[in-house]
């Protein structure tokens, strides 16, 4: 009696259902994860902020006491430049290589009125030209992941407010907006 032989298919392997179905899981996955990255990315950006308007109000300290003889530095460029007698300058290159620089998702602007009396400073900048005050503010560059905006002055205080604080920012005291970060 001759014997029949049965193939059985292989049942290794995916089949194209499977596979969809699990693209499809991935795809919801990174739907749901992708507001919470949203939000980690924009408070990971005003940190940073926070950081380099510390380090601005730090490089303009270190300028009136050293080389401004009680006198701040009008933008960040006085900031950048080195005295003499210095191994470096006030703020790093990448933070005083224009008048507004971009760091981290934010658009930081420093600024001073220059007071005529004021005497001129060790690292080049004229006699009239420092400020007896200033202020520096940081707006995001996105306002729909990050909508803090900044500011600081000579007191040293961080202010906080929802819209841009530059053009308000007193060079001393509060803003009329905006609330301090503690």
């Amino acid at each position: 009696m001759p014997t029949k032989t049965f193939l059985f298919r292989d049942q290794r392997g995916f089949t194209l259902i499977d596979i969809l179905f699990v693209v499809g899981l991935i795809g919801v996955l990174c739907s749901m994860a992708l507001p919470g990255l949203t939000r980690a990315r924009g408070a990971a950006q005003a940190s940073s902020a926070l950081g380099t308007l510390r380090v601005i109000n730090s490089a303009q300290l270190s300028f009136a006491i050293t080389c401004g003889l009680g006198f701040y530095a009008p933008d960040l460029q006085t900031l950048g430049m080195k005295p003499p007698s210095a191994t470096d300058a006030f703020l790093a290159p990448e933070l005083s290589s224009a008048a507004t620089v971009t760091k981290s998702g934010y658009s930081f602007t420093t600024a001073g009125t220059a007071l005529a009396g004021a005497p001129g400073s060790c690292n080049g900048l004229g006699p009239g030209a420092a400020a007896p005050g200033y202020f520096a503010t940081a707006d995001p560059l996105d306002t729909t992941q990050a909508p803090r905006f900044f500011g600081t002055n000579a007191d040293g205080a961080i202010f906080e407010d929802t819209t841009s604080l530059n053009g308000v920012m007193p060079e001393t005291g509060a803003p009329a907006s905006g609330a301090p970060i503690k």
